[in-house]
């Protein structure tokens, strides 16, 4: 095992913080990184077109089939399929290269392909799949050209039209959106807040100040939303990146624990085991036999 989660940031050198690559070239030259459990500081957009893996997001894993788009948010832990045999497009972007605008970041974040708070958003596209193609060649075609003051501005554009597209199919396929307004506003500012914080602050109250609204108002919009508390989400959070610490890397229960913010280690193991029933070291041997 490694020592942490490996974290990759965006390639240097490139003329855009914005690229499209084939998966199986990908996968040929980066298969040790890739089927190792890894983050990355950007988002992915995987047009799986040939083969049938199953890509582990996190602890779940996701089928896959021909012509599926799965979109991943930045910072999600992931793995592709040892087994290889896959192949398609793959779109990598960062939130420099969209967010020219706070509208631009604020459909981002609350995008339903990125920000699906039920699941990992996928998508197939047999009976469009030459639209997206179009898209792609496109993009492929602009990324050819020399940059230049407007070759951002023609390749954000574009990615906004296939994310808009994407949106529409998704739609179409077994979907239930959550109706916009305030209480939906409110749950993603607590999980943008809550994402960058978790390992320090624990008491809802603190969210709720720096979102300027009142305890029982953010009740309110995550019950309304997820049927969750916010002490419930708080506690997800802290206890997904448990787990992920403790199958990915070789810190001790100890270090863990202090990591995530608990003084004592008594401590994290007894709010570890009232979630799932069983202590950090029977959970880590768990994964580590499977």
């Amino acid at each position: 095992m490694k020592t942490d989660i490996k974290k990759y940031t965006f390639k240097h050198g490139l003329p855009q913080e914005f690229e499209v690559v084939g998966i199986g070239q990908l996968y040929n030259d980066h298969s040790a990184t890739l089927t190792t459990p890894h983050r990355t500081g950007f988002y992915h957009i995987l047009w799986f077109q040939k083969g049938t893996p199953t890509h582990l997001v996190d602890f779940n894993p996701v089928k896959i089939t021909p012509d599926t788009i799965l979109f991943l948010n930045k910072d999600i832990v992931q793995r592709f399929d040892n087994k290889g045999g896959f192949d398609g497009k793959a779109i990598l972007f960062t939130d420099s290269f969209f967010c020219k605008t706070e509208t631009d970041t604020k459909y981002l974040r609350s995008s339903i392909l990125f920000n699906d708070l039920f699941s990992v958003t996928q998508i197939q596209i047999t009976n469009n799949a030459m639209l997206f193609a179009d898209l792609f060649k496109l993009m492929e075609k602009e990324l050819e050209n020399e940059k230049d003051l407007s070759q951002s501005d023609i390749l954000k554009n574009l990615l906004h039209n296939f994310l808009l597209l994407s949106e529409r199919e998704r739609r179409k396929q077994d979907f239930t959106e959550i109706k916009k307004g305030a209480d939906l506003d409110y749950v993603i500012l607590f999980k943008d807040l809550l994402e960058t914080s978790y390992r320090k602050v624990k008491k809802v109250s603190i969210y709720a100040k720096k979102i300027s609204v009142t305890e029982k108002r953010l009740n309110q919009a995550t019950s309304k939303i997820l049927d969750k508390s916010p002490k419930q989400m708080i506690d997800e959070r802290i206890m997904l990146e448990a787990k992920r610490l403790l199958v990915h890397t070789n810190e001790s229960v100890k270090e863990i624990g202090f990591e995530l913010g608990f003084d004592e280690p008594t401590n994290f193991i007894k709010f570890f085991r009232k979630h799932i029933q069983s202590t950090p070291v029977e959970f880590r041997e768990e994964f580590a036999s499977a």
